[in-house]
Parts: structure tokens; sequence; C-alpha cells
């Protein structure tokens, strides 16, 4: 991701399943005006071998509150 400013979504006491935390930053994301970011994001995460993994990729681009 690219330096910048990163929007804050909660994701703290939401539902764990991994499609649900995707939606969640992703509408964060383009509220904050960051639409490219989204496609970036999933992609990465598409690719990815873990849950794990999946929250690192997601927190580079969103603060977790």
């Amino acid at each position: 991701m690219k330096s910048q400013e990163k929007p804050t979504c909660k994701l703290t006491g939401e539902d764990g399943n991994v499609f649900n935390l995707i939606g969640l930053a992703s509408r964060c994301l383009k509220k904050a005006g960051l639409p490219e970011q989204v496609k970036e994001m999933t992609t990465r995460i598409f690719k990815c071998r873990s849950y794990e993994e999946a929250l690192v990729i997601i927190s580079e681009y969103i603060d977790i509150e």
C-alpha cells in the first residue's frame, strides 16, 4: 500500500468471518475515498494462505479499532 494515512475501521467485536472483515474494511476504504485500495487489498487477501495472514493484510490498509 502506498504511504498515506489509513482510515480507522471498527472490526473489534464484529463477526470474525474473513469475508465479513473484508466487507467491513472495503466499505471503510470506499468511505475514505480509497476505492482503488479495495481491489488491491482483496486481491492480496485471496492469494494468502491463512486467516492470520489475511488479518495482517487488512491491517496494512486500515487502522483497526
